[in-house]
């Protein structure tokens, strides 16, 4: 079913509604937990810009974070790159902690 295509509800109740509604945010949470952790995904190299967006921070936390050693930065020249998959280890590591 397309999005643009109009939707009648007849005798539904709240509560089938609701688990309907459950039900794709779930399925939509799945397939995005699924391509978050594929091996393509963990192999990638993020730019300082794309590392501070993933990870919703500023590029001088970015900074901050490597000095301290919480994130290890990989280097050519000037430019800086993050592993995504040593990313998500990290916030793996934290989620844990909790």
């Amino acid at each position: 079913m397309s999005y643009s295509e109009p939707v009648q509800f007849v005798q539904i109740t709240t509560d089938e509604l609701a688990k309907l509604i459950d039900q794709k945010i779930s399925d939509n949470l799945n397939n995005f937990k699924k391509e978050f952790l594929s091996k393509e995904a963990d192999d990638e190299l993020l730019t300082r810009e794309q590392t501070a967006e993933f990870l919703q921070v500023d590029v001088s936390t970015l900074y901050l974070w490597a000095k301290k050693g919480k994130i290890k930065p990989y280097g050519i020249g000037k430019r800086r790159y993050y592993k995504r998959s040593e990313l998500i280890e990290c916030l793996t590591q934290i989620r844990q902690l909790n």
